[in-house]
Protein backbone atom coordinates (compact mmCIF):
# COMPACT_ATOMS: atom_id res chain seq x y z
CA UNK A 1 0.00 0.00 0.00
CA UNK A 2 1.27 3.44 -0.89
CA UNK A 3 0.81 6.82 0.79
CA UNK A 4 -2.36 8.89 0.53
CA UNK A 5 -2.02 12.61 1.29
CA UNK A 6 -4.86 15.12 1.03
CA UNK A 7 -4.97 18.91 1.04
CA UNK A 8 -7.80 20.86 2.65
CA UNK A 9 -8.52 24.49 3.45
CA UNK A 10 -10.95 27.34 2.92
CA UNK A 11 -11.44 28.86 -0.51
CA UNK A 12 -8.41 30.81 -1.68
CA UNK A 13 -6.01 29.25 0.82
CA UNK A 14 -3.60 28.14 -1.91
CA UNK A 15 -3.95 24.41 -1.30
CA UNK A 16 -4.07 23.61 -5.03
CA UNK A 17 -0.79 25.48 -5.55
CA UNK A 18 0.87 23.70 -2.64
CA UNK A 19 -0.39 20.32 -3.83
CA UNK A 20 1.18 20.99 -7.23
CA UNK A 21 4.47 22.14 -5.66
CA UNK A 22 4.68 18.99 -3.55
CA UNK A 23 3.87 16.84 -6.57
CA UNK A 24 6.66 18.48 -8.59
CA UNK A 25 9.13 18.08 -5.71
CA UNK A 26 8.39 14.38 -5.22
CA UNK A 27 8.41 13.66 -8.92
CA UNK A 28 11.76 15.42 -9.35
CA UNK A 29 13.45 13.17 -6.79
CA UNK A 30 12.07 9.99 -8.26
CA UNK A 31 9.01 9.08 -6.25
CA UNK A 32 6.05 7.43 -7.99
CA UNK A 33 3.38 10.09 -7.41
CA UNK A 34 0.16 11.35 -8.94
CA UNK A 35 -1.81 14.52 -8.26
CA UNK A 36 -5.59 14.59 -8.50
CA UNK A 37 -8.50 16.67 -7.23
CA UNK A 38 -12.04 16.58 -5.90
CA UNK A 39 -14.48 16.72 -7.39
CA UNK A 40 -12.80 15.49 -10.54
CA UNK A 41 -9.75 13.48 -11.43
CA UNK A 42 -11.44 11.06 -13.83
CA UNK A 43 -13.57 11.58 -16.92
CA UNK A 44 -16.81 10.82 -15.11
CA UNK A 45 -15.86 12.78 -11.98
CA UNK A 46 -14.95 15.84 -14.05
CA UNK A 47 -18.37 15.71 -15.74
CA UNK A 48 -20.01 15.64 -12.31
CA UNK A 49 -17.82 18.58 -11.26
CA UNK A 50 -19.19 20.70 -14.09
CA UNK A 51 -22.71 20.18 -12.79
CA UNK A 52 -22.07 20.63 -9.08
CA UNK A 53 -20.00 23.84 -9.27
CA UNK A 54 -21.95 25.60 -12.04
CA UNK A 55 -23.18 29.01 -10.87
CA UNK A 56 -26.40 28.54 -12.84
CA UNK A 57 -27.52 25.61 -10.69
CA UNK A 58 -28.81 27.66 -7.77
CA UNK A 59 -31.82 25.37 -7.31
CA UNK A 60 -29.67 22.35 -6.42
CA UNK A 61 -30.92 20.72 -3.22
CA UNK A 62 -28.41 20.00 -0.43
CA UNK A 63 -29.07 16.26 -0.74
CA UNK A 64 -28.40 16.41 -4.48
CA UNK A 65 -25.17 18.31 -3.87
CA UNK A 66 -24.01 15.80 -1.28
CA UNK A 67 -24.74 12.79 -3.47
CA UNK A 68 -23.07 14.32 -6.52
CA UNK A 69 -19.87 15.04 -4.61
CA UNK A 70 -19.96 11.52 -3.20
CA UNK A 71 -20.57 9.98 -6.63
CA UNK A 72 -17.56 11.83 -8.06
CA UNK A 73 -15.50 10.61 -5.09
CA UNK A 74 -16.61 7.01 -5.54
CA UNK A 75 -15.46 7.04 -9.16
CA UNK A 76 -12.13 8.69 -8.29
CA UNK A 77 -11.33 6.20 -5.53
CA UNK A 78 -12.34 3.19 -7.60
CA UNK A 79 -10.70 4.21 -10.87
CA UNK A 80 -7.58 6.09 -9.76
CA UNK A 81 -6.76 6.45 -6.07
CA UNK A 82 -7.01 2.90 -4.76
CA UNK A 83 -5.38 1.26 -7.81
CA UNK A 84 -2.39 3.62 -7.62
CA UNK A 85 -1.99 3.11 -3.88
CA UNK A 86 -2.02 -0.63 -4.50
CA UNK A 87 1.06 -0.22 -6.71
CA UNK A 88 2.89 1.36 -3.77
CA UNK A 89 2.76 4.91 -5.12
CA UNK A 90 1.92 8.26 -3.56
CA UNK A 91 -1.45 9.91 -4.21
CA UNK A 92 -1.84 13.64 -3.57
CA UNK A 93 -5.46 14.80 -3.62
CA UNK A 94 -6.70 18.39 -3.63
CA UNK A 95 -9.69 17.90 -1.27
CA UNK A 96 -11.26 14.63 -0.20
CA UNK A 97 -14.03 13.39 2.10
CA UNK A 98 -13.27 15.91 4.86
CA UNK A 99 -14.62 18.59 2.56
CA UNK A 100 -18.01 16.87 2.52
CA UNK A 101 -18.19 17.01 6.32
CA UNK A 102 -17.08 20.65 6.35
CA UNK A 103 -19.09 21.98 3.39
CA UNK A 104 -22.23 19.86 3.35
CA UNK A 105 -22.18 18.87 7.03
CA UNK A 106 -21.19 21.94 9.00
CA UNK A 107 -21.84 24.38 6.16
CA UNK A 108 -25.27 23.18 5.06
CA UNK A 109 -26.32 21.44 8.25
CA UNK A 110 -26.54 17.91 6.87
CA UNK A 111 -26.63 15.10 9.41
CA UNK A 112 -23.02 14.03 10.11
CA UNK A 113 -23.87 10.38 10.76
CA UNK A 114 -25.69 10.27 7.43
CA UNK A 115 -22.68 11.80 5.70
CA UNK A 116 -20.42 9.25 7.35
CA UNK A 117 -22.52 6.40 5.99
CA UNK A 118 -22.55 7.86 2.47
CA UNK A 119 -18.81 8.55 2.58
CA UNK A 120 -17.99 5.03 3.74
CA UNK A 121 -19.91 3.61 0.78
CA UNK A 122 -18.26 6.04 -1.67
CA UNK A 123 -14.69 5.43 -0.46
CA UNK A 124 -14.85 1.87 0.80
CA UNK A 125 -13.48 3.28 4.05
CA UNK A 126 -10.29 4.64 2.46
CA UNK A 127 -8.77 7.34 4.69
CA UNK A 128 -5.75 9.58 4.07
CA UNK A 129 -2.49 8.85 5.84
CA UNK A 130 -1.99 12.60 6.26
CA UNK A 131 -4.19 15.65 5.70
CA UNK A 132 -2.52 19.04 5.23
CA UNK A 133 -4.72 21.99 6.18
CA UNK A 134 -3.92 25.48 4.96
CA UNK A 135 -5.47 27.93 7.39
CA UNK A 136 -6.58 31.39 6.29
CA UNK A 137 -9.40 33.74 7.41
CA UNK A 138 -12.33 33.09 5.09
CA UNK A 139 -12.67 36.76 4.17
CA UNK A 140 -9.05 36.83 2.97
CA UNK A 141 -9.43 33.63 0.99
CA UNK A 142 -12.58 34.75 -0.80
CA UNK A 143 -10.92 38.07 -1.58
CA UNK A 144 -7.93 36.23 -3.06
CA UNK A 145 -10.18 34.18 -5.33
CA UNK A 146 -12.19 37.18 -6.46
CA UNK A 147 -9.02 39.15 -7.30
CA UNK A 148 -7.57 36.20 -9.22
CA UNK A 149 -10.78 35.83 -11.19
CA UNK A 150 -10.87 39.53 -12.06
CA UNK A 151 -7.23 39.49 -13.16
CA UNK A 152 -7.83 36.53 -15.46
CA UNK A 153 -10.84 38.26 -17.01
CA UNK A 154 -8.79 41.41 -17.63
CA UNK A 155 -5.73 39.62 -19.02
CA UNK A 156 -4.59 40.21 -22.57
CA UNK A 157 -6.03 37.98 -25.32
CA UNK A 158 -4.02 34.81 -25.71
CA UNK A 159 -2.86 34.75 -22.09
CA UNK A 160 -3.15 31.25 -20.64
CA UNK A 161 -3.32 30.01 -17.06
CA UNK A 162 -2.16 26.56 -15.95
CA UNK A 163 -5.08 26.52 -13.51
CA UNK A 164 -7.68 29.14 -14.52
CA UNK A 165 -9.17 30.91 -11.48
CA UNK A 166 -12.61 29.55 -10.66
CA UNK A 167 -15.49 31.32 -8.93
CA UNK A 168 -18.09 28.62 -8.47
CA UNK A 169 -21.49 27.99 -6.93
CA UNK A 170 -20.04 27.26 -3.48
CA UNK A 171 -17.72 30.26 -3.55
CA UNK A 172 -20.72 32.51 -4.17
CA UNK A 173 -22.49 31.55 -0.93
CA UNK A 174 -22.65 34.09 1.88
CA UNK A 175 -19.89 34.74 4.39
CA UNK A 176 -21.76 33.02 7.22
CA UNK A 177 -21.72 29.77 5.23
CA UNK A 178 -17.96 29.93 4.70
CA UNK A 179 -17.44 30.71 8.37
CA UNK A 180 -19.43 27.59 9.29
CA UNK A 181 -17.25 25.58 6.91
CA UNK A 182 -14.08 26.92 8.55
CA UNK A 183 -15.47 26.10 11.99
CA UNK A 184 -16.26 22.61 10.69
CA UNK A 185 -12.69 22.07 9.58
CA UNK A 186 -11.48 23.21 13.01
CA UNK A 187 -13.72 20.61 14.64
CA UNK A 188 -12.52 17.86 12.30
CA UNK A 189 -8.92 18.70 13.18
CA UNK A 190 -9.77 18.65 16.89
CA UNK A 191 -11.36 15.20 16.57
CA UNK A 192 -8.46 13.59 14.69
CA UNK A 193 -5.26 15.55 15.47
CA UNK A 194 -2.88 12.71 14.58
CA UNK A 195 -3.94 12.78 10.91
CA UNK A 196 -4.04 16.54 10.40
CA UNK A 197 -1.22 19.08 10.09
CA UNK A 198 -2.24 22.74 10.02
CA UNK A 199 -0.22 25.56 8.44
CA UNK A 200 -0.72 29.28 8.11
CA UNK A 201 -1.50 30.03 4.46
CA UNK A 202 -0.53 33.66 4.97
CA UNK A 203 3.19 33.26 4.27
CA UNK A 204 5.48 33.06 1.22
CA UNK A 205 4.80 30.09 -1.07
CA UNK A 206 8.34 28.72 -0.83
CA UNK A 207 8.40 28.81 2.98
CA UNK A 208 5.07 27.04 3.20
CA UNK A 209 6.20 24.44 0.66
CA UNK A 210 9.26 23.67 2.80
CA UNK A 211 7.13 23.23 5.91
CA UNK A 212 4.84 20.84 4.06
CA UNK A 213 7.75 18.84 2.67
CA UNK A 214 9.14 18.47 6.20
CA UNK A 215 5.85 17.03 7.47
CA UNK A 216 5.55 14.64 4.53
CA UNK A 217 9.13 13.32 4.75
CA UNK A 218 8.53 10.57 7.38
CA UNK A 219 5.87 8.94 5.22
CA UNK A 220 8.21 8.70 2.24
CA UNK A 221 10.15 5.91 3.98
CA UNK A 222 7.27 3.63 3.01
CA UNK A 223 7.71 4.27 -0.72
CA UNK A 224 10.44 3.02 -3.04
CA UNK A 225 11.74 5.65 -5.45
CA UNK A 226 11.77 4.75 -9.12
CA UNK A 227 14.98 2.90 -9.91
CA UNK A 228 15.89 2.59 -6.23
CA UNK A 229 15.56 -0.80 -4.54
CA UNK A 230 15.55 -1.23 -0.80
Amino acid sequence: MGVFITFEGPEGSGKSTQARLLYERLQAIGYPVILTREPGGTRISELIRRIVVDLRHTEMAPTTETLLFSAARAQLVSELVRPYLNTGGIVLCDRYADSTFAYQGYGLGRDLDELQAITTVATGGLMPDLTLYLDLPVEDGLRRKQVAKERSEQSAPGTTFSTPPEWNRLDARDLAYHQRVAAGFAELIRQDPDRWRSFSADQPLAELAEQIAHEVAPLLKRVTRLGVYQ
